[in-house]
């Protein structure tokens, strides 16, 4: 159809995430804030086409992946690459974004680089998010 967005179930739950007060506040204890670009990836998709995408901004980005289930909305902070950092070995030229973000939960945060980047850049994985009204309340009455 002429004029419809084609958005994916990623790009969808992010925007539901944002929308929300709660989710902000989540996302902005781990580094977002607002107009920070995110960058809606797909599971198999190759770390060194996601990061072609981050670089493009310049600055710090939030990427976003649904698991291999399409419950859980993952992300990472991923800083710009700097020239402060050691300097890393490349990513293997295959390697996916999910890879990545294994990596950077196992770790907490990862320093990595890509082919294309001079200087090293860290992802730090971020908590999974669960709004509070999921969570039952427990409340008695005295």
């Amino acid at each position: 159809m002429p004029g419809r967005i084609v958005r994916s179930k990623t790009a969808e739950r992010v925007t539901e995430l944002l929308g929300s007060r709660e989710g902000r506040s989540h996302l902005s204890e781990y580094g977002w804030i607002p107009g920070m670009p995110v960058i809606i990836a797909q599971l198999n998709e190759p770390v060194d086409d996601v990061m072609g995408l981050a670089s493009v901004h310049n600055c710090a980005v939030l990427v976003a992946i649904l698991d291999a289930q399409g419950e859980q909305l993952r992300f990472i902070h991923v800083s710009p690459p700097n020239g402060a950092l050691r300097i890393v070995d490349e990513t293997p030229a295959n390697t996916r974004i999910c890879t990545l973000f294994e990596q950077a939960e196992e770790s907490g945060m990862l320093a990595f680089r890509v082919r294309y980047w001079t200087h090293t850049a860290i992802a730090n994985a971020l908590p999974v998010f669960t709004p509070e009204e999921q969570w039952p309340l427990a409340m008695t009455r005295s």
